[in-house]
Parts: structure tokens; C-alpha cells; sequence
């Protein structure tokens, strides 16, 4: 099951999910959930951002939808049959963390040691870039590196969290790609500098196509990543060849920052970053979350 935030012809925002081959408006059948329940406190839902932070966001809560409308009447008039474009799913994150040299062979191939505990730097939410989006790199940038990275969604208030517990606070997961001015952020490295602008240029942060409920993850660290550029495999490994894990990741980071519902933990990549340039098409896939496409142009 993959859910994702669409614009309608109309450009109304809304929910759909893809299930059995087939994808429906589930902003229509949250509706008919809720009037068949009796439930009219409850708010509609047009974002997949509003449901993770209200918790309603799990494989379990869309099949209970889904079977209980079945029971009544058919869905084949909720399958989604306009044209539509995609949004990222996670719209409006608090907080975009990124994990720095979290795969040996990335450390490796630049050079750099493997850190001793989990190496954090962050992204800017005006970076997101949703599916088929045109990340656009600025005049005289020099060189701009791709990075696939698995994303990991917040659905809980997380403070000093243990590492058993970890998952209990974790919504989904999605395929994010950290596009990285390299130049610029080799320049400021060199000068002393933080380097949160070389990785926070608008569009630098494709998202989705997909945000995949936890449940629906048998094992976050046993997906295979791949990405590549025309055609081209430049990218090739399984997140778990991750050094810091998922839940060590989340456990460290909330012993220090109070992370929300929608903020997004980018968990690093893999050895094989390389720069694109304007034309490229680049296709990032993960085991079971769809393909994220999109391509290069020069503004």
C-alpha cells in the first residue's frame, strides 16, 4: 500500500493510495468513512502531513476505511481517473535532519572517516522537490552531486526516546534524493564555514513519489537502494549496510531535539555520488516505494 498527496485537475489538494494496481481518492473515502461512522468532529483530510500529525496515518487505519466502505458499496466510482500532479508527501516538515557518512564506502570513495556517532546536518524545508519536479541548478553553481537516500517520517512527539521503542514513533517512509552543491559546500568546509546552503538550494531535496505507512515495512534495514541518471546505475546498495541504524539514529537525536510528527530524518547514502548536470534524468528507486523521477535543467 502507497499513499500520496495529489492536486486534481481543479487544483484541490487530496489523499490517494495506491493498492491491488488501483489508485483511489481517499480524501472522498475518509469522507464516507466518517459519515457512515457518525464521526463529524473529526476533520476531513486533503494532506497526508494532517493525518501523520493527527495519527491517523498506518497501513491498519486505511485497510479499516477501505473494508469498511466495501461493505456497503463498491469503490470502483473512488478510483482516481483525472489527470493529477504529485506533491512531496510530508509538505511542511518542522524539522529535515540528514545524516552525514552513515555507509562505510561513501566515507570511503571521499576520503573521510566513519564517525563515531551519528554525524547531523540539515536541510531546509523550502528545498523539497516533488516527483517529475526540475531541480534547477543556478548559474555558474559548479559542480552539483546526487545522493538517494531512504527517509524516515516522524508520526509521534519523540523526546529522549530508548532505542526499543523507536519504531512506535515512526509513520513511514519515503525515498528522498540530497542534492548537494559540492563545490560550494567544499569552499565553505575549507573556509571554517557551515555548509547548510550548499545542501539547502531550492529543489534540492526530491521527495516521493510515496509515503509508506511503518506498518507496511517489514524491514526497514533490508531495502534495496538504486538510483540512476539516463539510464545509468550510479547507485546500488541495501540500507543495511547503514552504520547507525534507525533506532539509533532516532534514540540520539531526541536525547537533544524534541522531534514532531511530520519531521523527516534523512538516513544518508551510499558510496557512487556523482555530479549531474542540466538534462540529466534521474530515476531513484527503493525496494517497495515506488520510483522518484526527475530531471535537471539550469536556471
Amino acid at each position: 500500500m502507497k499513499a500520496f498527496n495529489y492536486f486534481a485537475q481543479k487544483g484541490e489538494p487530496r489523499i490517494g493510495v495506491k493498492m491491488n494496481g488501483r489508485e483511489y481518492n481517499f480524501t472522498y473515502l475518509w469522507q464516507i468513512y466518517k459519515d457512515f461512522k457518525g464521526a463529524h468532529q473529526i476533520p476531513g483530510l486533503n494532506f497526508l502531513q494532517v493525518m501523520v500529525e493527527m495519527d491517523y496515518f498506518s497501513q491498519e487505519n486505511f485497510e479499516e476505511v477501505m473494508s469498511t466502505i466495501q461493505e456497503f458499496r463498491s469503490l470502483n466510482d473512488l478510483v482516481i481517473r483525472e489527470d493529477y500532479r504529485l506533491d512531496v508527501p510530508i509538505p511542511r516538515p518542522q524539522k529535515i535532519l540528514c545524516i552525514g557518512r552513515n555507509y562505510i564506502a561513501h566515507a570511503k570513495e571521499w576520503k573521510s572517516s566513519v564517525p563515531k556517532e551519528p554525524l547531523f546536518f540539515s536541510k531546509l524545508q523550502s528545498a523539497l522537490l516533488p516527483h517529475n519536479g526540475h531541480i534547477v541548478l543556478p548559474a555558474g553553481i559548479g559542480r552539483v552531486d546526487h545522493e538517494v537516500e531512504l527517509a524516515v517520517v516522524m508520526g509521534k512527539t519523540a523526546s529522549h526516546v530508548s532505542e526499543e521503542n523507536v519504531f512506535e514513533f515512526v509513520a513511514g517512509y519515503t525515498i528522498a534524493i540530497d542534492v548537494t552543491a559540492r563545490d560550494m559546500q567544499g569552499a565553505a568546509i575549507k573556509k571554517g564555514y557551515p555548509w547548510t546552503l550548499s545542501k539547502s538550494l531550492d529543489t534540492f531535496l526530491p521527495m516521493g513519489p510515496y509515503l509508506i505507512p511503518a506498518d507496511a515495512v517489514k524491514d526497514p534495514h533490508n531495502l534495496n537502494l538504486k538510483l540512476t541518471v539516463n539510464g545509468e546505475t550510479r547507485q546500488e546498495a541495501n540500507t543495511g549496510e547503514m552504520v547507525f541504524k534507525i533506532p539509533c539514529l532516532i534514540s540520539h537525536i531526541s536525547r537533544y531535539i524534541t522531534l514532531q510528527p511530520g519531521d523527516i530524518i534523512c538516513t544518508g547514502t551510499p558510496e557512487g555520488t556523482l555530479p549531474i548536470k542540466n538534462g540529466d534524468h534521474i530515476e531513484a528507486t527503493i525496494e517497495g516505494m515506488g520510483v522518484l523521477r526527475n530531471k535537471v535543467v539550469e536556471h
